[in-house]
């Protein structure tokens, strides 16, 4: 691939801010192995625009000093450190230029070949700023506006996975509006369509931020209000007795899927505690699974990259409940760092974060073609 001058988003508003510098760290580190020119384009989490000097290692000082000591997020810490020493933030944060929250700045509209997107949650992950580079005409890796804010928005996803005969776990929408008007019929609802055990999501938050176990009735106001700090529409899931699996996939019309891997963890389930902690959630890759099962998780992980219309890469999540294969959702902006399990699932697969990283450049670059034609 000749030597590109890309941009790499990072930091945002949403509440993944920490999670997207790691990204962003080990992107960057993988760009300039391979000899392209790297162009830092930070977002502060109150929107503006950090450009020019080390972004970067400004937003990660700032980080590092804002994660309480016991911060479960142990591997976001520790990619962090590797970036930023808060003994030199002042300094370094001087050499930074700020640009008013939802300014372009002058580095996003000339000179850039392709922009890398490492932000997570909303405000990256969800079409918006998907649809600023679609503006200002620049090629960028991963899904477009649209696919995008389905990708994020739980509720939609899985409408259209059952559009497109997806298997899916059962499920109810709530809306915070009809759980403050009517929270008895509400819980009726659940109880008769879902049961217990029972999860509530936010439908457009990552990292597992606001999801609750719900054990029994008595424990589901408290989770509904919860989650309906974050959103207004909510997703409740039957609580689903079985393996995680993941797949990694990679393309735009013609996508390939990895071979697969299985998350296992020690706490009750998979929250951002135990994400993120050190430690607390190992990773199998290939999964111990039969042949005819593997093909069956890439198939379905084609098969949802395609009904949401994604381009560039996802992850695309599973439950194995005994014998049936669940479809849980999609991340169209996975988590990127070498260790991630998009990477190591891609690097078990034969592909090797480096090359990887240009092989999401290349399809940028060929899906901006496609779309100019």
């Amino acid at each position: 691939m000749p030597r590109l001058r890309v941009g790499v988003i990072f930091g945002g508003r949403s509440g993944e801010h920490e999670v997207s510098l790691a990204s962003a760290a080990s992107v960057i580190a993988a760009l300039e192995t391979r000899g392209h020119v790297v162009v830092p384009l930070g977002i502060a989490r109150d929107g503006r625009w950090l450009v020019g000097g080390d972004p970067l290692r400004a937003l990660a000082a700032e980080a590092r000093l804002a994660l309480p000591a016991d911060d479960a997020a142990g591997a976001v810490k520790k990619a962090l450190a590797d970036r930023a020493d808060t003994a030199e933030a002042s300094t370094t944060a001087g050499l930074v230029r700020a640009e008013p929250a939802g300014g372009l700045p002058a580095e996003l509209r000339q000179g850039l070949d392709v922009v890398f997107i490492a932000l997570h949650g909303p405000y990256g992950e969800d079409g918006t700023i998907q649809g600023l580079l679609e503006l200002a005409d620049v090629p960028y890796v991963g899904a477009g506006v649209l696919a995008s804010a389905v990708g994020m928005d739980k509720v939609t996803m899985k409408t259209i996975f059952c559009a497109h005969g997806l298997p899916i776990v059962e499920h109810a929408v709530v809306l915070r509006a009809e759980w403050r008007r009517a929270p008895s019929a509400v819980e009726r609802r659940i109880a008769a369509a879902i049961g217990f055990p029972c999860f509530v999501k936010p439908s457009n938050l990552g990292s597992s931020v606001g999801i609750g176990r719900v054990s029994g009735a008595a424990a589901l106001p408290a989770a509904l209000e919860d989650a309906a700090r974050y959103d207004r529409k909510l997703l409740v899931e039957r609580a689903v007795h079985g393996r995680e699996v993941e797949v990694s996939v990679l393309g735009n019309d013609e996508p390939l899927a990895s071979l697969p891997g299985e998350v296992t963890y020690d706490g009750e389930w998979y929250d951002y505690a135990t994400k993120y902690a050190e430690g607390q959630a190992r990773l199998t890759v290939p999964a111990p699974v039969t042949p005819e099962q593997t093909g069956r998780f890439q198939e379905l992980a084609v098969a949802a990259f395609r009904a949401i219309d994604c381009a560039g890469m996802a992850r695309v999540d599973f439950f194995l409940e005994g014998d049936r294969i669940l479809v849980n959702e999609i991340n169209t902006i996975p988590g990127f760092t070498a260790t991630s399990a998009y990477a190591r699932m891609w690097e078990a697969s034969g592909l090797a974060y480096p090359a990887l990283v240009d092989r999401l450049l290349a399809l940028a670059l060929e899906r901006h073609r496609e779309h100019a034609r």
